[in-house]
């Protein structure tokens, strides 16, 4: 079988930060790196989703909704994914949109998205000050990120 692509990057020196991790079609994929691979400082099962319900939220309540293709966590548990149609952002747009989403993210003081059993299968997790406070360090890194940073570290 052919290796995909994720395992083709070199985990040993990958740091937290933003990163273009293919382009199928129209379609990109950003990998927003949170933690530092094979460290065992994996992000928590409340960290991970309540990011996720908060930054979704505002990622498809923004201007660029329609571009929004996905933004959910990885199985490594190590930071997200973020999928977005090419022809309606460019990369340098996308990096302004996460920037963006993530400061006012950081500073949101509403309830959590989403919290009720209603609304989702495991509400019981989700912590919005937790959610607050993740995603105003994660603006703080990827602040000033440039086109030219979306490149995998080489080992």
């Amino acid at each position: 079988m052919e290796r995909i692509a994720s395992f083709t990057v070199d985990h040993n020196v990958l740091m937290p930060g933003l990163y273009l991790s293919r382009r199928d079609g129209q379609v990109t994929t950003f990998d927003l790196r949170f933690k530092k691979p094979n460290t065992g400082d994996l992000l928590s099962n409340a960290e991970l989703h309540s990011i996720e319900h908060v930054i979704a939220t505002f990622l498809r309540n923004s201007a660029a909704k329609d571009a929004v293709i996905y933004f959910g966590p990885m199985g490594c548990q190590t930071g997200f994914y973020f999928l977005f149609d090419a022809a309606q952002l460019t990369d340098a747009q996308a990096i302004e949109l996460l920037q963006q989403v993530f400061t006012q993210a950081g500073g949101f003081d509403g309830p959590m998205p989403g919290k009720s059993a209603k609304e989702c299968g495991n509400y019981v997790n989700l912590d919005i000050v937790l959610a607050r406070k993740c995603c105003a360090w994660y603006a703080d890194l990827i602040r000033g990120w440039t086109e030219t940073q979306l490149v995998y570290p080489q080992a």
